[in-house]
Parts: C-alpha cells; sequence; structure tokens
C-alpha cells in the first residue's frame, strides 16, 4: 500500500522521535537533544543521539540513522506499512482510505483471519475435551507444559471429518470461505469437502501482530503416511514468507541480539520452554530469500542450528547458497550443528540449557563452513584436482552480490587456500652467502662439491639410510608423518586426553601446520563447562574446517599394530601407549631444531667439528626412527586390553 506524505507528515507532527525511541532506549536531556547508549550495539559511553526538532535518531556507534520509521523497522523487524499502522495507531490516527479494490482485499482478508480465530478455538478446545487424550499424552511426554501449550495455543484435529465444518459453519462461515482459509480440502472432483486437518496436533502459525494465518499438523500415528501437513497458500499464508514463531521471538532476539533457526515445530517450542524465546523455524522448506531478510531484519547474524547428520549438513548448505547473494557487509549467518542423532529437545533433557547455550556460543561463521562443504573428504594431490577446487571457489565468489563482502571472501579463502597446499611444509630457501664470496671446495671427507644455490639435504652430507632419506623430520614432504598421525588417531579415539591434559597437548609441536589447527579445534571443542561426549565430539570436527585433516590423519593410518591409539583400549593403556609416543615426537622435534641449527653451523664455518656434530645429530635421528620401529606393533603377540 502506498501512502500520501502529508498522511506520514502528519504521524510524524503527532509522534516525536524521542517518544517513540525511549520505550526502547533510556534517553536524556542534553542540550537540544536526547542522548543514550546505542540500541545497536553494546557500549559504556552513550554515542546514540535524538533531535526532535530535526526528526531523526542517530548512532555513531554502528552509522545506524532514521526517523520513527525505520526505527520500528530496525528494532522491531516490521515492514514499512507496519510501521505506518502501528504509529498512526499510537498517533490516534485512522488509517487513510484505500480503492475500491484495496478495501474488497482487506475485506476479504478480515473475514479470512475471522474464519482461521474460529479454528484455532476449536482445535484448542478439541486438545482438552475427551477426544484429545493421546494428544494430550504426547505432549506430556515430550515435556510441553500446559502453560507451554497455551502460549503457543496447541491445538488437535479430531477424527471427525466434518468436525471442523460444521464447526465453523454454525459461525455464519461458508464453505467457501473455508476452503480459501484453507481449512478444508474441496474441489470438483470432491463430492463432498471434508476437514483438512485430522488426528493431528496442531500448531498454529501466525503473523508478526500475532494473528493465526495457517496451521501445521503433526500425525499421532506412525501409520499417517505424512508425519506433517502444513495449510496450503492462501490469501493470508504464503509459506516462504513466514517463519514459525516470528512474532514471538521478534522483541527478543532484538533484545538478546540473536535469533535461532531450527528445523521444527517442536523444537521451537521446547527451547521456548527452556529459556530461548528467540528460536523460529521454516514450514517444513528450505530458508527462502524473504525468510532471510525477515531473518537480517532483527539481527544480523542469525545462528541457523541444524541436525549433525547428513541431512542437517545438506540443509545447512542449501542455506549458504541462498545466502551468499545476499550477503552485505555485516550482515552473514553462523552455524551450529547439533550431535548426531539429538535435536535440541534431546540435548536440552540429557544435558540442560546450559548445554544448549554454549553449542549455541561455538556456532562457526558461514565462510568457515562453506569451505568445510568444499573440502571436506577431498583428495587433492593431483594438480587437476586442486585447479578444480579452486575453480569452484572462484564461481562461488561470483555469486556474492556485495563487491566489498565478495573481495573479503576472496582473501580469506585465498589464505585458507595457501595453508591448505602448503600443508606446514618447510621449504627450502635459496643460499645467501656474502656476496662475492668464493665457493668453497672440500675434500673426500664427505663433502661433495661446493655450496649449492639452494641449502643441501642432510643426507647430502655423506652416506645416509634410505629410512633417513624418507624421514619426514628431513624430507619435508607434504604427507602427515606418521608419528604425527598416530598422535593425532589416539586423540580422535580419545578424547578424554584433551579434557585430562589440554596444557600438555596444547604445547605439542606439529611440523604439519594443518595438524596443529586440527589440535586446536579440538581442544575448543572440550574447552567448556560440560565437555562433548564422543558422538557429539566427533559430529563437531566433521563439519569444521578441520573435516577433511581429520580423513587426512585416518589415510596415514595404515595398520592398527599400535592398539593402544584404537578404540576399546583401557585408559590406562591409552595413556601409556600415548605418552611414551609422545615423548619419542619430542625428542625427534629437538633433533631436528638442532639439525637446522647444525647446518646453519656447517654453512657459516665448514669446520671439522661442525661436519663431526652434523653427523651426530643425523645418528641420532637414524637410531631415534630404528627405536621408532621396533616398538611398532608393541603388544600384537599379547592380549590387547579390553
Amino acid at each position: 500500500m502506498r501512502f500520501d506524505q502529508s498522511f506520514l507528515d502528519e504521524i510524524r507532527a503527532r509522534l516525536p522521535v524521542s517518544q517513540v525511541v525511549s520505550k526502547r532506549v533510556k534517553l536524556k536531556k542534553q542540550g537540544r537533544e536526547y542522548i543514550g547508549l546505542s540500541p545497536f550495539k553494546q557500549e559504556k559511553t552513550p554515542s546514540f543521539t535524538v533531535n526532535d526538532q530535526k526528526g531523526f535518531y542517530h548512532c555513531f556507534a554502528s552509522g545506524e540513522h532514521g526517523d520513527i520509521f525505520k526505527f520500528l523497522q530496525v528494532t522491531e523487524g516490521l515492514g514499512f506499512p507496519e510501521s505506518v499502522e502501528l504509529l498512526a495507531g499510537e498517533a490516534g490516527l485512522d488509517m487513510p482510505v484505500q480503492s475500491p479494490g484495496e478495501e474488497r482485499r482487506e475485506k476479504t482478508q478480515d473475514r479470512l483471519r475471522d474464519v482461521m480465530e474460529a479454528a484455532c478455538l476449536f482445535f484448542e478446545a478439541s486438545l482438552k475435551d475427551v477426544t484429545g487424550s493421546n494428544a494430550r499424552d504426547y505432549l506430556r511426554e515430550r515435556g510441553v507444559s500446559a502453560e507451554t501449550q497455551g502460549a503457543f495455543r496447541i491445538g488437535f484435529g479430531g477424527a471427525d471429518r466434518h468436525g471442523l465444518k460444521e464447526h465453523l459453519a454454525s459461525k455464519g462461515f461458508g464453505a467457501e470461505e473455508m476452503a480459501q482459509a484453507g481449512v478444508i480440502i474441496s474441489g470438483e472432483d470432491i463430492a463432498v469437502s471434508y476437514d483438512r486437518f485430522r488426528e493431528r496436533l496442531i500448531f498454529p502459525i501466525r503473523d508478526h501482530r500475532g494473528r493465526v494465518i495457517a496451521f501445521g499438523g503433526r500425525a499421532l500415528s506412525s501409520s499417517v503416511k505424512a508425519k506433517y501437513v502444513n495449510s496450503p497458500e492462501t490469501p493470508l499464508f504464503h509459506k516462504g514468507h513466514v517463519l514459525f514463531n516470528l512474532g514471538g521471538a521478534r522483541q527478543v532476539a532484538y533484545e538478546r541480539e540473536q535469533i535461532i533457526i531450527v528445523e521444527g515445530y517442536m523444537d521451537v517450542i521446547a527451547l521456548a520452554q527452556a529459556g530461548f524465546p528467540n528460536a523460529v523455524a521454516p514450514l517444513g522448506t528450505a530458508l527462502t530469500d524473504d525468510q532471510m531478510k525477515l531473518l537480517w531484519r532483527m539481527v544480523p547474524e542469525p545462528v541457523l542450528c541444524f541436525d549433525g547428520d547428513e541431512a542437517g549438513r545438506k540443509a545447512a548448505y542449501r542455506a549458504i547458497d541462498t545466502a551468499l547473494p545476499m550477503l552485505e557487509p555485516g550482515m552473514s549467518l553462523k552455524f551450529a550443528f547439533m550431535p548426531s542423532g539429538q535435536d535440541p529437545d534431546d540435548l536440552i533433557r540429557e544435558q540442560g540449557a546450559e548445554a544448549f547455550r554454549e553449542l549455541i556460543g561455538k556456532a562457526r561463521p558461514l565462510a568457515g563452513v562453506l569451505w568445510a562443504r568444499e573440502v571436506e573428504s577431498g583428495d587433492y594431490t593431483t594438480p587437476e584436482r586442486r585447479a578444480a577446487l579452486e575453480d569452484r571457489l572462484a564461481g562461488l565468489l561470483k555469486q556474492i552480490g556485495s563487491k566489498r563482502v565478495r573481495r573479503h571472501y576472496g582473501d580469506d579463502i585465498a589464505r585458507r587456500l595457501k595453508k591448505l597446499w602448503d600443508r606446514g611444509e618447510a621449504k627450502p630457501q635459496p643460499y645467501r652467502g656474502k656476496p662475492g664470496a668464493r665457493q668453497r671446495q672440500f675434500d673426500n671427507r664427505g663433502m661433495r662439491g661446493g655450496f649449492p644455490n639452494q641449502r643441501r639435504q642432510p643426507w647430502e652430507y655423506g652416506g645416509a639410510s634410505e629410512s633417513l632419506k624418507r624421514s619426514a623430520l628431513v624430507s619435508g614432504r607434504a604427507e602427515v608423518a606418521s608419528r604425527e598421525a598416530l598422535i593425532m588417531h589416539t586423540l580422535l579415539n580419545h578424547p578424554f586426553l584433551l579434557e585430562a591434559y589440554p596444557e600438555e597437548i596444547a604445547g605439542v609441536s606439529f611440523l604439519n601446520a594443518r595438524l596443529a589447527a586440527l589440535r586446536d579445534d579440538m581442544l575448543n571443542l572440550m574447552s567448556g563447562d560440560k565437555p562433548l561426549d564422543f558422538e557429539a565430539f566427533h559430529t563437531q570436527l566433521r563439519v569444521s574446517e578441520s573435516g577433511a585433516v581429520v580423513a587426512q590423519v585416518e589415510r596415514a593410518i595404515t595398520h592398527k599394530s599400535d592398539w593402544f591409539a584404537e578404540p576399546g583400549a583401557s585408559n590406562k593403556d591409552v595413556e601409556t601407549g600415548w605418552r611414551q609416543i609422545l615423548a619419542l615426537h619430542r625428542r625427534s622435534v629437538e633433533l631436528g631444531r638442532e639439525l637446522e641449527a647444525a647446518q646453519q653451523a656447517f654453512k657459516e664455518e665448514a669446520t671439522r667439528s661442525a661436519e663431526e656434530r652434523l653427523f651426530d645429530i643425523r645418528k641420532q635421528i637414524t637410531d631415534l626412527e630404528g627405536m621408532e620401529a621396533s616398538i611398532e606393533g608393541y603388544g600384537e603377540e599379547s592380549d590387547r586390553p579390553v
């Protein structure tokens, strides 16, 4: 609806900006203006100003600026027509007369709202009478209190095919109105119309003002084909434009600066009862563009909370594809994944509301989940596969509409790709001797030829064994070293170590930077007041940026001889074996540092003592690898602990 400018000006004249804003912000008079703490950003020093003479507010902290209509749109998630209607009522003004067509349409919608309200009352009454006993039992089993049932106006559709239709007819509503509202099913091929919602728990779907516009019905019998049925598209209801509990969540979302999107009606209801009234749900479909816009009107980074299984990840990935073209500076999404096999209700029942709050607090940004989607379980050992990944990522970047956001995503992806390709390798550095320095020639004591342009590898200083040449410590190869893989494999299978020895594990040095990042992710997951259980721990890792690294670790474990690292070993045996391999690893890291220092010393001064030091360290590395080889498979011939 278009509004005449004089009508908008009359509302502005009757309602000073300070009057509207003061309902949300505590204001203090200062000269000709009012000041207060920003409603858009947390701060300790007031930076929010209101000027009634000029008719606007301005927030220096966030840059938000506007009039009374804009203020309601931003703080309450209203559209412009809704904000005009609300403020007109507050100003004591009647809405402007509409055209004949608009007036007829408004009257039709008012009539349909009356149908929906009457139907809702009927369903609520049915839940309370004798026919609703099974539905009440179901709600009791799910722990839904009577107070929560009333707040969400939950009802029940009985078994009678014509119960609602006859009730509405007795209230003066015609069959055409009922069909138009979507509460009965009719058509040319249907001789007698009948109720749409039968033998189902009923969830009213309401608009931002709390008016019933549709219903969702959940079957109580497993024999029913469709578990959930929603109202069809009607003049009141367009499912891609509405979110379940939007009206109830809007104000709390603004106050908490957080809105949570879950998958179903019961998830929303369970969360509201547990102290999270700022939860909403799409209506049986993937999030649409319009629903994204509704969410961003309330908070800049909504949190999408999905199941940790394959279906949940696919839902998250679809949301990413929807959001990418719409991203704007400061406007994005975050993702939290439930432990596999659990929904929010299960988690809250088993571990309490604080466990869910902690899960939401660890929600990951869109950029990280997008990266995980593209690289998880990927094999990038060939140039062609690496090129294909880069092409996919370039295509995704093109979808981002905002040039500024696209540029920052490009920078972020470039950093991640560099990290992925490098994998923490130590790259050879060119020799930079003094200008004009004469390359020294050495005799046949083991130093053949002169200094090359690049630093020599350790085995070039004499006849090293083939095993030493292959050593990850000195070869700089890209694969995960077997010792480092074994350490991570043990932590993955026995995360109690992360909880018991966090500082010690945090201090472990890894040659592979991706393993160090995986270690940090694992410690973060287990650092809460209530560490995750085994299943939840692995679910969160799978959907994190480190998901591909986990797969890389598992590929590096080519045998199962190190039994203490496998599932089923007792905690005592796990700790014994883990400490042994950790001690060897620490010694190898120390030798690696000593080797590097000895190489540098030999470069600077090629003396006999420097050469002997180099050979001594090389021998220690060989001995250490021999020690590891001797303990590999320890316990294979004995009974393994259970």
